[in-house]
């Protein structure tokens, strides 16, 4: 493989920005400076001018559901499709998930692990866990000894099998995860909460009544309960896809009685209100949690600007246009949407209009702090020698338009149609090679690599 010479970028890092010159070779960052000369080098050395662009770190979307099997269908996006989409969007590196089979977590985890061995980006894997079983703590360990950092727990779905119910039997799997350094992530919303609405509800269940029906009253609750386990074990936890104000004020609660927590939220929950679910295509903008009011847009805004989320990611489960709009009754209505592609620009734009958000902090909410939180850093996550070289180009002038025809994901349609943003990724690179530059894909079914997390 030829050496890369990337020349007179603005190097962006999390805790700096300079224009320097970065030297690949084989699959290693392994020069950094001011003024590397060319001439100087083998001649087998491709030069790729970065003037006017900025070169950042490859980008991790630490919540993604490829090719899920779900409700007897699968989403869209398969894992080939996925790597594409995400190339396109900067994403050199992906964290999906394995459900739990309740049968035995490596079996679950071996079996996802065969299924994306046609990625063409680097993948990492959460694995689900959906119920208590005496040995958990053995299988716990079978599986954070092929690499697994993090498992997932529900708080609801009980009619579907996810819900951990009994206090005593989820305190144990928090327990072990504690003495093996699993982290515990959790999918906040409390089922009775939400069960007793849907008892004694007497309205419609079209797709704008989804918010009333999963309201940000049981989010909050969720995170409570789940956060006083935490604080009587003594451990950190992971609250993914943060959506609301009451959510929030849950986190803080909890925090100032010293839980550690760490929060992430999605571009939908930041830039998208309910009023979406309302129209014809209301169905293509249900996911769970639901959207919520605009207040609850502006807290998270103000949140993630003043560092209480330390991780955006996008939680893409894309169904085709199709399938979203195959029901108008949101309990039956495929839920998720597309969105790895489209993580960086809302981002950057969001950046330029609050004029408080920097290029470096971007960085660190998508790509250096999900690697440092789940266990991949440093060989992900940062633009330094000895690193890989996942490295993307970015032009941050550029203003361009999402639409159907502007992006790639399979379900044929964005959550962000027709917003027109600034910033676009330019050029791709994975591990030393070009997967995506001038608007074409060169990425290479099964060259992605499985990533173990480091605990």
């Amino acid at each position: 493989m030829a050496k890369i010479l990337i020349k007179d970028g603005l190097l962006v890092d999390t805790e700096w920005q300079r224009h320097q010159d970065i030297l690949i070779d084989g699959s290693k960052i392994v020069r950094i400076a001011p003024h590397i000369d060319e001439s100087a080098l083998a001649e087998d050395v491709n030069i790729i001018s970065a003037d006017g662009l900025c070169v950042l770190p490859g980008l991790i979307d630490a919540h993604t559901h490829y090719h899920l099997v779900s409700r007897g269908t699968v989403t869209a996006d398969s894992f080939p499709e996925g790597s594409r989409l995400a190339a396109f969007g900067g994403v050199t590196t992906v964290i999906d998930f394995a459900d739990d089979n309740k049968k035995s977590l490596l079996s679950s985890f071996d079996s996802r692990r065969r299924e994306m061995r046609t990625m063409a980006i680097d993948y990492a894997l959460h694995q689900g866990v959906y119920a208590y079983r005496d040995d958990i703590k053995k299988e716990l360990e079978e599986i954070k000894a092929k690499g697994i950092g993090t498992i997932k727990i529900f708080t609801t779905y009980k009619n579907v099998g996810y819900l951990v119910e009994k206090r005593d039997e989820l305190k144990e799997i928090f327990k072990a995860c504690r003495d093996l350094g699993i982290m515990v992530s959790i999918h906040c919303e409390d089922d009775g909460i939400i069960t007793g609405i849907e008892e004694n509800w007497k309205g419609t269940y079209l797709p704008k009544d989804h918010a009333t029906l999963r309201p940000a009253e049981a989010e909050a609750e969720a995170i409570r309960y789940v956060g006083s386990i935490a604080k009587e074990l003594g451990m950190p936890l992971y609250i993914v896809h943060l959506s609301s104000r009451q959510g929030l004020e849950a986190v803080r609660e909890l925090r100032s009685k010293g839980v550690h927590l760490t929060v992430e939220t999605t571009p939908h929950y930041l830039f998208l209100d309910k009023s979406k679910l309302e129209g014809e295509d209301g169905a293509l903008y249900v996911m769970t949690p639901p959207l919520r009011t605009m207040e609850d847009n502006e807290a998270l805004q103000k949140a993630l600007l003043e560092g209480e989320i330390q991780v955006v990611a996008t939680d893409h489960c894309a169904f085709t246009r199709e399938q979203k709009l195959s029901s108008k009754d949101c309990r039956t209505i495929y839920p998720g949407i597309p969105g790895t592609e489209e993580m960086l620009p809302l981002l950057h734009t969001f950046a330029i209009s609050s004029g408080r958000l920097s290029l470096s902090q971007i960085v660190n909410l998508i790509s250096t702090g999900p690697a440092k939180a789940f266990g991949l850093y440093p060989e992900k996550g940062t633009l330094s020698e000895g690193s890989d070289a996942d490295i993307v180009l970015f032009n941050p002038d550029l203003s361009w338009t999402i639409s159907r025809e502007s992006i790639h994901s399979a379900s044929g349609y964005s959550a962000y149609d027709g917003m027109t943003v600034t910033g676009k990724v330019m050029m791709t690179i994975l591990r030393g090679r070009i997967i995506m530059g001038d608007g074409i894909y060169l990425g290479l079914d099964g060259d992605g690599q499985y990533l173990k997390a480091k605990r």
